[in-house]
């Protein structure tokens, strides 16, 4: 049975965000200050408790965003939190540069990284037990001296309280005895497993006094699950980032997180009406970080709700609560209904309904025909949710309004002077351009338009002609292209699908094209993006 229905919050915890600083160590992902502000904006409007924004000193990038993050940010909910590492091994606090950069953030609170496995401290801080402890201890005293709210994350935590307990807690009890309002057991290397955190953050939480929070990787797979073990262990902070972002595999990912929490075990980790606001979030961070959301993501990718054909689809339109663990709309998402060769008339059915569209018994045996002649022809419309709309309002009677194509031409010159590239050039001199002609509002209407390649051309052509009649076509742009080839024994005469996704900086659509010709399949692409942004912008 479903468990829309929460259950009652027993207990509270943090979250503590660190997309900014530990999320941006993924590979391929390199943050503007711009970026880092929006990003910042949107983890307060889900309403996180902390947001780390990098660490002062250790570049320009974040010495702007907290100079820029004082004087712009208009922090409703969340608190910023600058990070830093503790002294150097036999250094003095107070002409460290790390701490004073710290101290002078501008930030309220805190978060000091300090050794915490006896194995680190005598082989790459190449220093004794007792310095490494004095380490830690003098540098959240000189913190706390100056007014700020320290945390303490301790580095390799869970790899230290395995082989030395008694060195891994003595540093434990010297943050807190300095004045460490949360220590922060990590697992940096991403290696414990759910009992091993659930035994070790029990022992912690019974031995100190100060809040206990805990910090994961997930390369073991492992990173929700130890994330969630440990609040059941007693802690009461999570640190982790939007989409699991971060170093290797990545930290634990924070919207499972927070979705187990509120929905499965009854702990608050956002503030009232929050939740909702979850996946519009993530998808909203993965666009600013420019990488594909996961549409298997739990709770809020694209087929987090998505049901394919068959008795799931037909017993969903009366109860959906026998198949959904929990409301789509709980946390913002929605249940979708794919479409494919496998359909029967009830899965058209609700998806017809979906659209408000009333399509009698003989159009939707039309429909299932069709759907099943194209997919065997190599369209594949449950990854192209946007085309199909468009076809099912076609069966229905309606026709586009837009614009109807009367030809498109693309050329491209190859000026290089050789046969074939030379790997020892860096560029080669290509231009490519497209001409497309067509009718709209009444008049026949031909553009030109140039770019890096045929379709970028195509699309650009394309907006060149209907700027002017559609400003809303200013909001709509290509997010991802991905071409597949179909029957690979054809050579370059075999037939390719082109899938692209669009957005209008609210939501996405994919729509699909299907042709032996990739320009032309590209093309069928590329015309459906546009109508279904045109459609939705008029609604």
């Amino acid at each position: 049975m479903s468990t829309s229905n929460p259950p009652p919050a027993s207990r509270r915890v943090q979250i503590y965000d660190t997309t900014l600083r530990d999320g941006t160590q993924l590979e391929g992902i390199s943050l503007t200050v711009d970026d880092k502000l929006r990003i910042a904006e949107k983890l307060d409007h889900l309403g996180v408790a902390f947001i780390e924004g990098g660490w002062p000193g250790a570049n320009p990038k974040d010495d702007e965003f907290f100079d820029r993050a004082g004087r712009e940010l208009d922090l409703k909910v969340s608190e910023l939190v600058a990070f830093g590492s503790t002294r150097r091994a036999k250094g003095r606090v107070d002409s460290d540069q790390i701490l004073a950069n710290l101290a002078g953030a501008g930030t309220s609170t805190v978060c000091l990284v300090g050794k915490c496995w006896d194995y680190h401290v005598t082989e790459a801080l190449q220093t004794t037990l007792d310095e490494g402890v004095a380490m830690v201890e003098d540098s959240v005293a000189f913190l706390v001296s100056e007014g700020l709210r320290v945390m303490f994350d301790a580095e390799h935590f869970f790899d230290g309280f395995r082989g030395n307990p008694e060195f891994s807690m003595r540093v434990l009890e010297a943050a807190a005895m300095a004045g460490a309002s949360t220590v922060v057991l990590c697992d940096t290397n991403g290696g414990a497993m759910p009992d091993d955190i659930s035994e070790a953050v029990a022992a912690v939480a019974a031995h100190l006094d100060c809040e206990v929070g805990v910090h994961m990787h997930n390369d073991t797979g492992c990173g929700v699950a130890n994330a969630l073990a440990a609040v059941k262990a007693g802690a009461v902070q999570v640190q982790g980032t939007i989409n699991g972002y971060g170093e290797r595999v990545g930290n634990c990912d924070l919207v499972p997180i927070i979705a187990n929490l509120e929905l499965k075990m009854g702990v608050r980790a956002l503030p009232d009406g929050r939740l909702q606001r979850l996946t519009s979030v993530s998808h909203h961070v993965a666009e600013l970080v420019n990488f594909p959301l996961n549409p298997q993501q739990p709770y809020v990718g694209a087929g987090a709700f998505a049901h394919k054909a068959g008795l799931h689809t037909s017993a969903l339109n009366r109860r959906p609560d026998a198949y959904e663990h929990v409301s789509p709309e709980s946390v913002g998402n929605g249940t979708r209904v794919l479409v494919s060769e496998m359909a029967g008339r009830s899965t058209l059915e609700m998806r017809s309904a979906e659209l408000g569209l009333e399509l009698d018994g003989a159009v939707l045996g039309e429909v299932v025909d069709t759907l099943k002649r194209l997919e065997h022809a190599g369209y594949h419309f449950e990854a192209a949710d946007a085309s199909l709309e468009l076809l099912m309002r076609g069966a229905a009677g309606w026709e586009q309004p837009y614009f109807q194509l009367e030809s498109f031409r693309v050329s491209m010159d190859h000026r290089s002077g050789t046969g074939a590239r030379a790997w020892n050039e860096v560029t080669v001199d290509v231009d490519t351009e497209a001409t497309v002609k067509l009718w709209a509002n009444g008049s026949r209407r031909v553009a030109v338009g140039e770019g890096n390649g045929p379709v970028n051309a195509l699309d650009t052509a394309l907006r060149c002609a209907l700027a002017d009649l559609y400003p809303a076509l200013a909001n709509i742009s290509l997010a991802d292209y991905k071409v597949r080839v179909l029957d690979t024994q054809k050579g370059t005469g075999a037939v390719t699908r082109v899938l692209i996704d669009s957005t209008d900086r609210h939501k996405m659509w994919t729509t699909i094209g299907v042709s032996e010709n990739i320009i032309e399949a590209s093309w069928q692409a590329l015309a459906d993006s546009v109508v279904y942004g045109l459609l939705h912008a008029d609604h």
